[in-house]
């Protein structure tokens, strides 16, 4: 049961993801409303069985007024796939500022980005450009709803007319 549910506002847009036995609970207590199950698990009790919960709705409106993603130095790694942007090795991973701090760059989404050690090394004080390594993709600061479909690993065919599809990797 290590499986998420993913839990929809009363207006249908994504708001979380939660276990499977807490989204029951919500069920249960009626306090949401079973959007979609699992096609082929079920819930056992001694004398009853239940649908696994896939995707549920709240009854009541969560106001949530900004929902973002922190910035932390996991959620970097998996927003470029534990991949060094500079050459494509997954070993020896830290992360690495664009433009250096020595040079006024920022601790941001948009100037942090996965790089190997070898890599982080040889670029040093340097911009990518300056390096001449340039990077596989831009680094940016992923949407809520964008780091639930794309990077929170295997995604549920039944969440995907509330999230969108999962867009192709920039490799």
């Amino acid at each position: 049961m290590g499986r998420k549910v993913l839990v929809l506002n009363q207006d249908y847009t994504a708001l979380a993801v939660c276990s499977i036995p807490k989204a029951f609970l919500l069920v249960y207590l009626n306090k949401a409303d079973l959007v979609a199950e699992s096609e082929n698990e079920q819930l056992h009790s001694i004398s009853q069985a239940f649908p696994m919960p896939s995707v549920i709705r709240l009854h009541k409106y969560i106001y949530m007024p900004y929902k973002g993603v922190i910035l932390s130095r996991q959620n970097i790694f998996r927003r470029d796939h534990n991949v060094c942007q500079y050459c494509g090795s997954k070993d020896d991973l830290t992360l690495d500022h664009v433009m250096p701090k020595s040079r006024g760059g920022r601790t941001t989404w948009d100037n942090l980005t996965t790089a190997c050690r070898r890599c982080n090394s040889k670029k040093g004080d340097l911009t990518p450009e300056e390096a001449n390594m340039p990077l596989r993709s831009k680094p940016f600061k992923p949407s809520f709803i964008m780091f639930l479909r794309d990077l929170g690993g295997s995604l549920e065919s039944s969440w995907i007319p509330f999230l969108g599809k999962r867009e192709k990797a920039v490799f």
